[in-house]
Parts: C-alpha cells; structure tokens; sequence
C-alpha cells in the first residue's frame, strides 16, 4: 500500500488530521487516517460505499469519537484553536408543502428565534448578504420547497459559509442536479475559495467532477490509499484495484 503524505512541517494553513481512527461496535470504521486539508484549496475524498467517507466526515463535525489529532495549523505549524467547520448535506429533509419562505429559514438560523416573531431588519440584511455571496439573492422570498435541487444547495451553502468557516464540508452537494445547478453551485464554491481562502473537503463519487475541479484526491478506503493531485491519484494502482479500468474518470 502506498500513502502519499504531506512533509511533516507544512508551509501553509492547514487542517491536518494524524492517525485518526475510529471504533463502533468493535468495529474499526476508520484506521489510522493521516491527511491536509489545505486552505484555499479544494480537497476531494473518494472512495467506493462502506469506505469511511461518512465516517470522516462525522469525525471532522464532532459527531463521533475518534482517536488520533485533528487540529487547524498556521503557517508556522502552530495549533489555531477552535476550528470552525461549516457542512452542506446531500440533501435538506423537509415538508415541501412547509409555508416557510428561503428568508424565514435563514432568518430562523441567523438569529435563533421562531420565525414567527418577524424578521428584524439588521437579520434581514444578514440573510441578503448571506445569499449575495453566493448569487442567489433572487430567492429571497421563494418559497423553500419550491427551490430546485441546485438552488436549494445554494442556500444551505450560505448557511454553511456564515459565520465563514476554517473548513467547508460537501458531501456530494450536487447529486442529482441539473448540469446547469451544478455548474453554478461549483463556480461559487470556487469562487469562495479564492475570496475566504478557506479550506474545502467535498466527498463526490463523482469522478469526472473531481478530476476537473480539485486540487488535491485522497482515496479512502477505511484508510488513506493514496492521496495528491488528481492525475496521480487517478492513475495509481491504488486507484485502479478500488475502481477498476472501466471507472468513469478518463484517462
């Protein structure tokens, strides 16, 4: 098995997970998982069902017990404290028919209150700038289930990215959305890299949308395989033994 790592004094920002591994039931669901999440990059974690990716995900939120070190360094390789991670699910479960409006649901989260009681004017603003920054300030007043799946991500990103985060986390944000969804939600996920240098994880499978978009593939499988720029990743036999030749990503 090859690992590509990181050296160990890393001159940029970085998240940086060191042997972290997980346990449930017995069960190792993660073993000993070493890997950087660079800032101001785009991160890409793929693997087949059952690899850990959820799991990962889980460990970075603070929603399951894992050994090991994850930790937000500077430059220097000093610990910043207090990582904060924004997250975009696959998908938002909720009632449809639900008359909520995109501005009641931000508002809702913004400033902790039943949207009931109004939305007060400087919440507002928030919310407007909240769907400015990711060019969706049309939806202001759309009825929250009548979003398509693409413009509904778009929301829950401005919900992730306020307060803005150290570390971004998609999980597969544009399964199932239009090409043209898609193209918007990615462009502004870009473009949000570049203007707040944060740092990105998006778990896809993918594979033509992560050769394209990102900087850096870590394939996963309970374990790091193999990780560094896509074209590596992808032409590893690592890569090959988990996906075979007939994969979707072109050679």
């Amino acid at each position: 098995m090859t690992q590509h790592r990181y050296p160990h004094q890393c001159s940029l920002c970085h998240i940086e997970l060191e042997k972290v591994s997980v346990v449930r039931g017995g069960q190792e669901l993660l073993h000993d998982v070493s890997m950087h999440i660079h800032c101001g990059q785009l991160t890409a974690l793929i693997g087949q069902n059952g690899a850990g990716k959820t799991t990962l995900i889980r460990a970075l939120l603070g929603e399951v017990r894992s050994s090991g070190r994850i930790r937000h360094v500077d430059g220097h390789g000093l610990a910043i404290p207090h990582l904060r991670t924004g997250y975009v699910p696959q998908h938002l479960l909720f009632d449809r028919e639900m008359p909520v409006s995109v501005e009641d649901f931000l508002a809702a989260a913004f400033s902790h209150r039943p949207v009931w009681t109004g939305v007060s004017r400087k919440t507002r603003a928030r919310v407007l700038e909240a769907l400015r920054a990711v060019d969706a300030a049309e939806l202001l007043h759309r009825p929250l289930g009548r979003c398509s799946g693409g413009e509904l991500q778009r929301v829950l990103l401005a919900l992730a990215i306020n307060p803005a985060p150290d570390l971004l986390v998609l999980d597969e944000p544009v399964s199932g959305v239009d090409q043209n969804g898609m193209q918007l939600f990615l462009d502004t996920v870009l473009r949000l890299r570049q203007t707040h240098h944060m740092a990105i994880l998006l778990v896809s499978h993918d594979l033509h949308l992560v050769r394209e978009y990102a900087d850096h593939v870590v394939l996963l499988d309970k374990t790091v395989l193999c990780q560094g720029q896509p074209g590596m990743v992808f032409d590893s036999p690592e890569f090959e033994r988990v996906f075979g030749t007939g994969e979707g990503a072109e050679r």
